[in-house]
């Protein structure tokens, strides 16, 4: 299936909260090449916005430092970080350079190399159920194959970790309150297809 264009630079040279809904329906693709040789691909169903020192759950509230550095830009780029010492999260970084804005991808739909995903999360492929397979951040990552090495990389180019247009949308793109946060879990910056069951959570 054609994944289309990686998403130019400009798609994400705006703020967090105009990014996040329209990444909605895009395919995250995952070419790691001679590594292992399995494409695998997957369709951005929710997403999280944090919008830079005016939102006190973003890491990037308190200015650049070794671990955020990415996530202060360029647009485009990758922001990969770890939590509870065991998994990764990927975000997309948007506005102008040195804002710090990024979308969390919080779930995606299994599109390409669905076994692989499954082997990856599991050790068996097959074995874990393909609603659950990439239904939450880490999972995802897990799945896809995203670590802290790629941390940074570039999104707009075809080097291997790519957000693609293949002109799909979504009938019903939901906003609603941010989950698994203390600070700024009442803002709306959660956005997910309504209507698709691999969605994290309702």
């Amino acid at each position: 299936m054609p994944a289309g264009e990686p998403l130019p630079p400009a798609f994400y040279e705006r703020p967090a909260t105009e990014v996040a809904p329209d990444l909605i329906g895009k395919l995250l693709v995952h070419d790691p090449g001679s590594t292992d040789g399995t494409l695998r691909t997957g369709r951005i169903v929710e997403v999280e916005a944090y919008c830079g020192d005016g939102d006190p759950a973003a890491h990037s509230r308190s200015g650049p430092t070794a671990r955020n550095a990415s996530m202060f830009g360029p647009p485009g780029r990758l922001y990969v970080y770890l939590i509870y010492g065991m998994h990764w999260c990927a975000n997309a970084v948007c506005a102008p350079a040195g804002v710090g804005d990024a979308v969390l991808l919080r779930a995606l739909e299994p599109v390409q190399g669905v076994d692989a995903m499954a082997a990856r999360r599991s050790g068996t492929a097959g074995a874990v159920d393909g609603r659950d397979l990439c239904s939450g951040p880490g999972k995802l990552t897990q799945a896809i194959g995203i670590d802290g090495a790629h941390d940074g990389c570039d999104l707009t180019t075809d080097g291997g970790l790519s957000i693609c247009d293949d002109g799909w949308t979504a009938a019903d793109i939901v906003s609603a309150a941010r989950i698994g946060i203390s600070r700024g879990a009442e803002l709306p910056w959660r956005f997910y297809d309504a209507g698709n069951s691999h969605v994290s959570r309702r």
